[in-house]
């Protein structure tokens, strides 16, 4: 195998700059216009020419000296609503706005490994695409971007994500489900309003709504999970109305039904108990991560070769988080890994800072399985 390792180091320098430059300007979901316009310069100037294929979607298709298979290498590459505080100098100039779940070190790990494949043209067979998807934290840009022919002639299909619980630099690989299926609901309930003085002339849709939320929590078969709530008007009038917004994740497309129909179960009970009116909004989300095994297996030995087996693991559980890395794999084969991000803090935390030491690593690691899957 070429020694894509050594020849990570010595564009090592150039990513970190890359890497700060994206973590400055982080863009919220579908709205990566200067993201994108950033990632196609690069590209262009390493004669590899980008194809935009949505608003802010893009591929880049490099070819070898000879025919072969195509694999392909997907980031996202939008950030979140999270208030950086991490303090470092190259901090988020967007107020509100946030690489706080790495895509910032994801697009930079594709750019690496497009400048390391590039320097061997010449000694592979076939193809890579890397794929910049946005939109990942909301919606989701898989699905559009596969309708526009990212996976078009695509064999394999590989991805990463940063995790806190592995070492800075190591790997780990998932044989079989890995990420869970999503549903995002909304409920709405309707009272009726009064003066504070007087609550029982009214009916008081906050407390039915907190009523509902706590009995929501002891849903069993997954993680169900309510992250926004919004009600009431002022300190003295009992609310009318209350709303809040969550997310069911779950392992296997079944469960995901029984526990919407569990959540409308509680709504309606309760809703009938206090006298309140209802009303919900189901939609649904990622249908989950289910790696094939023998492009991991494939995955797994190329990360061996790379960084020697001591600093590649096998993850044995699935998590609940949710990562619509599962519309490339139900199109074709492939493998979702993560690396080791070289930060405890938790994803989505306004502190959460992966290292910059894992960057040539992942463009390596990248490198390394795109030379298997061609061979």
């Amino acid at each position: 195998m070429i020694n894509f390792l050594s020849a990570s180091e010595e564009i090592k320098g150039e990513l970190i700059k890359i890497r700060h430059h994206i973590h400055k300007n982080p863009e919220l979901s579908a709205h990566e216009f200067n993201t994108a316009n950033y990632i196609e310069n690069i590209f262009k100037d390493l004669g590899i020419e980008p194809q935009r294929l949505t608003q802010t979607g893009f591929i880049a298709r490099l070819n070898f000296k000879n025919a072969g298979k195509n694999i392909a290498l997907r980031s996202d590459l939008d950030a979140l609503p999270v208030n950086e505080s991490t303090g470092v100098e190259f901090a988020s100039c967007n107020s509100g706005v946030m690489h706080a779940c790495g895509h910032d070190v994801h697009m930079t790990g594709l750019i690496g490994a497009a400048m390391l494949l590039k320097r061997f043209t010449n000694d592979l067979s076939g193809s890579v695409t890397f794929i910049f998807e946005p939109d990942e934290e909301d919606k989701g840009g898989a699905l559009d971007l596969i309708k526009a022919g990212a996976l078009e002639n695509v064999d394999a299909v590989f991805g990463a994500h940063v995790s806190p619980d592995l070492p800075a630099g190591h790997v780990g690989f998932k044989y079989g489900a890995f990420y869970a299926a999503a549903e995002v609901f909304k409920v709405m309930i309707y009272g009726k309003s009064s003066h504070a003085a007087e609550p029982e002339k009214g009916i008081d849709a906050l407390k039915t709504a907190c009523e509902i939320v706590n009995d929501l929590s002891k849903i069993k078969g997954g993680v169900l999970s309510v992250c926004k709530f919004n009600s009431g008007r002022a300190v003295n009038i009992i609310s009318d109305n209350a709303e809040f917004e969550g997310i069911i994740r779950t392992f296997g497309l079944d469960n995901r039904k029984r526990m919407c129909e569990h959540v409308m179960d509680i709504v309606k009970n309760i809703s009938h108990l206090r006298n309140t009116e209802y009303g919900f909004i189901f939609r649904d989300s990622y249908p989950g991560v289910i790696n094939d095994d023998g492009m991991t297996e494939l995955a797994k030995s190329a990360a061996e070769k790379i960084l020697t087996p001591e600093k590649v693991h096998v993850i044995e559980k699935p998590t609940y988080m949710t990562e619509d890395f599962g519309y490339y794999l139900d199109k074709c084969p492939g493998s979702f890994y993560h690396v080791g991000a070289g930060c405890n803090l938790p994803l989505h935390n306004d502190k959460f800072l992966p290292s910059d030491e894992i960057l040539n690593i992942l463009a390596a690691v990248h490198s390394g399985i795109v030379f298997e899957a061609l061979k």
